[in-house]
């Protein structure tokens, strides 16, 4: 639980991360089957959305992280996927923040989970807000452009997921569950609900670090399509390096970083088994325009960045954009 944690929080600095022992050695369970799959071979339409522009949280180096504005700047900048963690409130609403908590990105302090809805749109979530960075704490307050303006202008506070919904219905989403049972009351079959109510399916992916979460939600929404999850992702670098059979997952993406350290978790190989299995690979968390070049190269389908503004003038340069078009 405590690996899960982590996994779930993040290290203190608010990145992404994965432990690096479970890239190389993988989980004990066994992959859970569910009833969303499709066969080894089969031609995903994820695999047809290349290459897709994903803004990190809306781009969280561009807007403050997780807003409608974030979102509103980062779709017309050209990204055509945007990449949200969702939480649940005290009140059972759904709400999309990078952290667990509020302490980061706001002048206030406590657990997403214990708020109400009502209570977190109280908050002026760009209130850390520099371009840069996610947050920059300590500088002076005229340095923060965009302080203040919540709670009156609701496009830098939180975001309900519903207002994401309402807002952004033609934008691939990525969604990702980040925390489940035993740390907090279950969110998938909510998240299921409100998915089926406004009709997105195969615009959307469904992702988690934790394993549990995704299965759980395949049982809810067997129509949604996922990524896999932590261990399975683990087992298929390890099948991919030991030259062993593909484990079929009922997935349609990795979703993975470059790299960890000096591990290499992307590379063409790993490409080309995701391809082989039907799977398409999305690669997080790429500010580096160099780093997106070698990316598009190699033949990936989406690239997740805190920086969709430079991320789509590399696509656009390079010719390697998806066009967005969900027909």
């Amino acid at each position: 639980m405590a690996l899960q944690q982590r996994l779930v929080e993040g290290p203190a600095d608010g990145t992404d991360d994965v432990d690096k022992d479970v890239i190389e050695h993988g989980g004990e369970r066994l992959l859970a089957i569910g009833r969303y799959h499709r066969s080894v071979g089969d031609r995903s339409v994820w695999l047809d959305r290349r290459l897709i522009a994903y803004g990190h949280q809306g781009g969280a180096w561009e807007c403050p992280s997780s807003t409608l504005f974030a979102i509103d700047r980062a779709v017309a900048a050209g990204a055509t996927g945007i990449e949200l963690d969702v939480h649940a409130t005290a009140d059972g609403e759904l709400v999309v923040c990078h952290d667990a908590t509020v302490d980061r990105t706001t002048a206030a302090t406590g657990n997403i989970a214990s708020f109400t809805l009502a209570e977190l749109r109280e908050l002026d979530f760009s209130y850390w807000f520099i371009p840069g960075a996610d947050v920059t704490p300590g500088r002076p307050e005229a340095d923060y452009p965009y302080r203040g303006r919540a709670p009156g202008d609701p496009r830098f506070g939180i975001a309900s997921l519903r207002q994401v919904l309402e807002e952004f219905p033609g934008v691939v989403l990525n969604l990702d569950i980040k925390q489940t049972a035993p740390l907090v009351a279950p969110y998938e079959e909510t998240l299921a609900r409100l998915l089926a109510e406004f009709g997105r399916t195969d615009d959307v992916i469904v992702a988690s670090f934790l394993d549990p979460a995704t299965d759980a939600f395949r049982t809810f929404a067997p129509g949604v399509p996922t990524s896999a999850g932590t261990s399975a992702t683990a087992e298929f670098w390890r099948a991919v390096q030991h030259g062993d059979a593909i484990p079929d997952i009922p997935a349609v993406a990795y979703q993975v970083p470059e790299r960890m350290g000096d591990l290499v978790v992307v590379d063409e190989a790993f490409v080309e088994a995701a391809h082989r299995s039907g799977k398409a690979v999305h690669v997080w968390t790429v500010n580096d325009p160099t780093a997106m070049e070698r990316l598009v190269g190699i033949g990936v389908d989406g690239i997740i960045s805190d920086l969709p503004t430079t991320l789509v003038k590399v696509l656009g340069d390079h010719h390697a954009a998806w066009d967005g078009r969900l027909d």
